[in-house]
């Protein structure tokens, strides 16, 4: 297996992180994993916001979130292991990561709220 990239910090370009988090999918995994005591396998998101999500597609997420320098990946056995890199990107991005999920939290709640 090759390795995982894991870009450094200051080579991330804010319009990554950006895109990275502008999925609904991709916001929701990564708020819950900024959110969680512990690192989340892959195979916890199977199924977002009541939808399953293929393992295909499932993969493409964690990438785009691992290459835009939001979460690391290690492999532990046949799981993979993801936790965030939040001191990381707040250091070069103050207040951004804190702002985003505020932002995911108010709009969950909102749909919640309406649906």
């Amino acid at each position: 297996m090759r390795p995982l990239f894991h870009p450094s910090i200051e080579d991330v370009p804010l319009a990554a992180i950006l895109h990275a988090l502008s999925d609904p999918v991709r916001v929701k995994i990564f708020a819950e994993i900024v959110g969680a005591a512990c690192a989340q396998t892959c195979s916890a998101f199977a199924s977002v916001n009541d939808k399953i999500i293929p393992k295909s597609s499932l993969s493409q997420h964690f990438k785009v979130l691992r290459e835009a320098g939001l979460i690391r990946s290690e492999r532990q056995g046949v799981e993979m292991h993801n936790t965030t890199r939040c001191a990381e990107v707040d250091e070069r991005f103050p207040g951004l990561i804190a702002a985003i999920i505020n932002a995911h939290a108010i709009e969950a709640g909102r749909r919640r709220n309406v649906g």
